[in-house]
């Protein structure tokens, strides 16, 4: 179940609206964490699961992940914050379980078959252009398009707009610690994107049309 619809139905049943969200969320994330954790000791049992050094570098980039989220939060009033700052730690708890994810898709791999002669080409078939030259060749506006329609593009443009609101210190200190998030630590695409997504997350304002759906 979506945890919007999970969270729905607590708050109908709840005398409070703030209240019935913040015991939604506490006890989606509980089931959440659950799954997660399942998924992490079948790993180890299957001998499957991350090695220590990828371990650490996951811990490391949550930590960060952390520091971003307090400091975003920092200044938010209390209210309606709390609300928004315990949907933001159930969103976060989808990293945790897109990290192991990638251990549970990965397959073992058979022995790598020999790699097949390749035939020459035939005198009629022109060769193909050098690397150097296809890189030199400037983006068509079809290409450009595609470019800025990305999800990651996107995502990363929206972030920025959403930092230049905030005042120059602020602005600072948040790309600041949004870089230590991204910059040194192995993460996936889909990963990635779900980092700009939870940041934007963070930093919209209540008013406006949120950028992306929850994401669970």
């Amino acid at each position: 179940m979506p945890s919007s619809d999970y969270i729905a139905q607590i708050v109908a049943i709840d005398d409070s609206n703030v209240d019935g969200q913040l015991r939604g969320i506490r006890r989606y994330g509980a089931c959440y964490d659950a799954r997660t954790d399942a998924l992490a000791a079948s790993l180890v049992r299957n001998g499957k699961g991350p090695a220590k050094s990828a371990r650490a570098d996951f811990e490391a980039f949550e930590a960060a992940l952390k520091d971003f989220a307090a400091k975003a939060f920092a200044d938010a009033p209390p209210q309606p914050a709390s609300q928004k700052v315990a949907y933001a730690g159930l969103y976060e708890k989808q990293f945790r379980y897109l990290f192991y994810r990638r251990y549970e898709a990965k397959t073992v791999r058979a022995a790598k078959p020999a790699i097949p002669a390749v035939k020459p080409a035939s005198p009629a078939t022109p060769a193909p252009p050098a690397a150097s030259s296809r890189a030199a060749t400037p983006p068509t506006a079809e290409e450009r398009a595609r470019s800025d329609a990305d999800p990651v593009t996107m995502a990363k443009n929206r972030f920025g707009k959403l930092l230049e609101l905030l005042p120059d210190d602020k602005m600072h200190e948040l790309h600041r610690a949004f870089g230590d998030v991204i910059g040194p630590h192995t993460i996936s695409e889909p990963m990635r994107l779900a980092v700009y997504r939870y940041a934007i997350f963070i930093l919209e304002p209540p008013s406006t049309t949120p950028f992306s759906p929850p994401p669970f």
